[in-house]
């Protein structure tokens, strides 16, 4: 990989992993338009550690009070009714579908799943999914000539339920396409959240996920000897100061704008895959030599 290479990736990866459009499937259809090796999900992985870095210091305040109130509660009955000690054990619980199936299937997500026709069906598929939601939350929030406006949940409502299902669709992220936001953020707002709250715990709940994910292929890239290194440290550096600028961006955009122009993005976009592989202008495994 060139240190170019790196710059547009890390970019990409940058503006792409907090929006619900999947930075997974960027990453992979940059590298195909532009002839480029596949980056691999090693880069991937590893590259999500520096924005996910960035999710860190945006939501420190809240991520250090989940922290202590959860340390407090192992020992304090009293504080296991506390809203940020529940969020922590919330968080741990999400957590568990997407580690079980991320080991179950690490094979496939490596190999079949980054086929260019399963990234197009999926990019058209969950932005369909996210319309709905988005459609259903307006709709409710704003009411009509019959119906009186429905408030949506916060996180204070958050359940051991609802963060399960919040995991399910975290999963689905494994997936490139499939947009780890995108897919929580959907499930979310089905279960009546408001846009803010999904979003919110969309971001605290993928922290786990991603730093060990990044970490463990690290140490499998570490003893591999298959990454370059220098480019792949750029491209993370790259990242991590893109995502930050994105997440203060999308947060305040989400409080009063819809997911929309996200969905119509995503049919398009998974529309021109089909469409260029169905024609043969691009081969579903195209920038796979790397992979």
């Amino acid at each position: 990989m060139s240190w170019f290479e790196s710059l547009i990736l890390g970019l990409v990866q940058g503006l792409t992993e907090f929006l619900p459009i999947s930075s997974s499937a960027h990453l992979r259809l940059t590298a195909a338009f532009a002839s480029w090796d596949d980056p691999g999900a090693a880069f991937t992985a590893i590259t999500q550690i520096g924005t996910e870095t960035a999710v860190l210091i945006y939501f420190r305040k809240d991520i250090a009070r989940i922290i202590s109130a959860w340390s407090r509660s192992l020992v304090d009955k009293t504080m296991r009714q506390d809203h940020d000690a529940r969020m922590g054990w919330l968080v741990i619980i999400g957590s568990i579908p997407i580690g079980v199936l991320g080991v179950t299937f690490k094979d496939q997500i490596e190999g079949p799943f980054r086929d260019l026709r399963i990234t197009a069906t999926t990019l058209i598929v969950m932005g369909i999914i996210l319309g709905v939601a988005d459609r259903l939350a307006a709709r409710e929030e704003a009411g009509g000539k019959h119906r009186v406006p429905k408030e949506r949940k916060s996180l204070q409502e958050l359940t051991v339920r609802d963060g399960l299902v919040y995991g399910l669709c975290q999963a689905m992220a494994l997936i490139p396409g499939v947009s780890r936001s995108g897919a929580t953020i959907s499930g979310g707002l089905l279960m009546s959240y408001s846009r803010e709250a999904a979003a919110r715990y969309s971001f605290l709940l993928a922290i786990p996920a991603v730093l060990a994910s990044g970490l463990f292929e690290l140490k499998d890239a570490s003893e591999g000897g298959h990454v370059s290194w220098g480019p792949t440290i750029f491209a993370t550096i790259i990242a991590f100061f893109v995502g930050y600028a994105v997440i203060a961006w999308f947060m305040k955009f989400i409080s009063t704008k819809s997911f929309m122009p996200f969905v119509y993005y995503r049919v398009l976009l998974g529309i021109v895959i089909i469409v260029l592989v169905s024609t043969g202008a691009l081969s579903p495994h195209a920038a796979e030599s790397a992979g």
